[in-house]
C-alpha cells in the first residue's frame, strides 16, 4: 500500500522513530533548562526513577514526522532526500523550543547551539551539490538574526527594555540556516502575525495578563512548521494580502 508514492512501511518506521524521539524530547526538556547533559552515562539510571511516558509529545512528534514524509516523499539520492532528513531532524528540536519557552520563557543556549551545529552540517552538504544553496542558507542566518536583533535594539531604545529575548534572536539565526534568505523573512513576518493573533486570544481568555510576559519562541515554531508544509507562494500571497489590507492583488 502506497501513500503519495511512499510505501506504508516507511510511514510506520517514521512514526515509531517519532514516538521514541518524542520521549527523548521530554527528557531533554527536563535537562536542558537545568544546564545538564541530555546524554550521560547514567541516563538509564537517572531516567528510570522518574520515567513517565509523555503521550502527547510522542503522538505529536510521530504525527508531524508522518506529515513531513507524506509532504516531501522519498527520492532516489541522498542529496534529493536532504529536505526530508533536515526537517525530520529539526522537528524534535522545534518542539523542545516550543515547550521550554512556553513553560519557562527561555530557549536554552545548548538547544540553539545544537540546531546551529546541525544546520552547518546541512549547509556544507548542500554546498557539495550547489554552492548557491549554501550561500543562501548563510544569508538566511545573518538576516534572520539581524531582523530580531534590530527589533531588540529598537525596543531597548523606545521602551527601555528588550522587545525580544536573545534566545529568539539566536533561534531565528539558526533557522535561517535551514530555510534560507526568502523563507526566513516570511517566517519572521508570519511569526509576528501569529504572535499578534494568539496574544490577543490569550489576553481575552485571561490565560495571560496584560502585564505578563508572553514568550515569542512558540510563535516562531508555529510559523516554521507552516513554512514546512505550506507552499512558499501561498504564504507570501496571503501575507501580502493581510499586511496591505487587501490592496495587494496578484
Amino acid at each position: 500500500m502506497y501513500f503519495n508514492d511512499v510505501h506504508i512501511v516507511y510511514y510506520i518506521i517514521i512514526a515509531i522513530i517519532g514516538v521514541f524521539t518524542g520521549q527523548l524530547i521530554d527528557w531533554a526538556n527536563k535537562r536542558l533548562p537545568e544546564y545538564k547533559k541530555v546524554f550521560t552515562l547514567d541516563i538509564f539510571k537517572e531516567y528510570k526513577n522518574e520515567f513517565k511516558i509523555n503521550y502527547l509529545l510522542c503522538a505529536v512528534n510521530a504525527f508531524i514526522n508522518i506529515l513531513i514524509l507524506y509532504n516531501i516523499g522519498i527520492h532516489d539520492t541522498i542529496i534529493s532526500n536532504l529536505d526530508l532528513i533536515k526537517y525530520l531532524v529539526l522537528t524534535p528540536m522545534l518542539l523542545s523550543v516550543f515547550v521550554i519557552d512556553y513553560k519557562l520563557q527561555i530557549i536554552p543556549n545548548r538547544l540553539n547551539l545544537t540546531m546551529f551545529e546541525i544546520g552547518l552540517i546541512f549547509t556544507f552538504i548542500y554546498g557539495m551539490s550547489n554552492v548557491a544553496i549554501s550561500i543562501n542558507m548563510l544569508l538566511g542566518m545573518i538576516v534572520g538574526a539581524g531582523i530580531f536583533l534590530l527589533i531588540t535594539f529598537l525596543g531597548g531604545i523606545v521602551y527601555g527594555k528588550e522587545a525580544m529575548g536573545f534566545g529568539d534572536v539566536k533561534l531565528m539565526g539558526v533557522l535561517g540556516l535551514y530555510f534560507g534568505l526568502s523563507n526566513i523573512i516570511v517566517i519572521a513576518l508570519l511569526s509576528f502575525l501569529i504572535g499578534a493573533i494568539l496574544s490577543i486570544v490569550l489576553l481575552l481568555t485571561k490565560i495571560k495578563k496584560s502585564d505578563e510576559y508572553i514568550p515569542f519562541g512558540p510563535f516562531i515554531v508555529i510559523a516554521t512548521f507552516i513554512m514546512i508544509f505550506v507552499p512558499f507562494s501561498i504564504i507570501l500571497n496571503s501575507l501580502l494580502a493581510i499586511f496591505t489590507l487587501g490592496l495587494y492583488k496578484r
